[in-house]
């Protein structure tokens, strides 16, 4: 492969065999050469593939300020979550990551502290992503001398369940809220904390999640017939169904959307779970 750009001294830009637009980077793989000159191959640490013209032009920015050793350690991050998450590699991840990252530890330099105001929704509502930044907050630490705050372990965690979900930030927040929202009608309904190592505790917040997102996407919810199997719910689960008729209501309230009965019917079945067979 030979240079097309030259970025910086550890990053440039070439053609692989399929003629796609590729970064690679290494350390000093580019020090001392120019445009048109063969790229040593044993220096090569990451190759990135041009895909997006969104994410193109913010890579190229990216590398324009990131130092390399932010770029070795996102690699790292990115491989732990991987492994942990079960997640795909996503170019867009790794950019989004590791700039928080950089930031973060100038801020802290600087004295200045963020708080995530999201903290406790976070920690609720994407509690595997927010275990794998406690990890990654050790990485942080390894290549920088610098430990940030859970606070920042939250917005790390925010940016992986984005790129979980497939969402972008905006809707990811107005998930996240809508979530709450409805967490806290049933909490505040049966007057009670949530247990959450219950696996029914992550089975109603998975489900509120799917929820969400339609509600945020738009998308309706493709109804079966089940209108007799909902009414035999409403009578053998009658408190939680109480409490389900106040969603629908809040729901229709505030984003003009009418729950439908099989929406109704597995809201209640969680609602039921969550609350008569955890160990709240």
């Amino acid at each position: 492969m030979r240079i097309v750009k030259i970025y910086n001294n550890n990053a440039v830009e070439t053609r692989d065999n399929d003629c796609r637009e590729i970064i690679v980077v290494g350390c000093g793989l580019a020090f001392k050469k120019r445009v048109g000159d063969v790229i040593d191959d044993s220096k090569i640490q990451k190759i990135f593939v041009l895909s997006e013209p969104d994410v193109n032009m913010k890579f190229r920015e990216f590398l324009s300020y990131i130092p390399l050793d932010y770029l070795t350690m996102g690699n790292e991050i990115i491989s732990y979550i991987q492994e942990k998450l079960y997640i795909e590699q996503s170019t867009l991840l790794y950019l989004s990551l590791v700039d928080h990252i950089y930031g973060a530890v100038k801020r802290y330099q600087n004295g200045i502290e963020v708080k995530n105001v999201m903290l406790w929704d976070i920690r609720r509502f994407y509690s595997e992503e927010y275990e794998a930044e406690c990890h990654i907050l050790e990485i942080v630490e390894k290549y920088t001398s610098v430990r940030l705050s859970g606070d920042e372990a939250g917005f790390f965690a925010f940016h992986i369940a984005e790129a979980r979900m497939n969402e972008n930030a905006l809707d990811m927040q107005r998930i996240t809220d809508i979530m709450a929202e409805l967490s806290n009608i049933v909490k505040y309904h049966f007057q009670v904390e949530f247990n959450q190592e219950s696996v029914y505790y992550y089975r109603f917040v998975a489900h509120l999640k799917f929820f969400a997102q339609r509600l945020v996407s738009g998308k309706l919810y493709e109804q079966d017939d089940q209108d007799e199997l909902l009414d035999t719910i409403r009578k053998k689960y009658v408190n939680s169904y109480k409490c389900v008729e106040k969603i629908e209501a809040f729901v229709k309230s505030r984003y003009s959307y009418t729950l439908s009965s099989d929406e109704m019917l597995y809201l209640t079945i969680h609602v039921e779970r969550i609350i008569y067979k955890s160990n709240l």
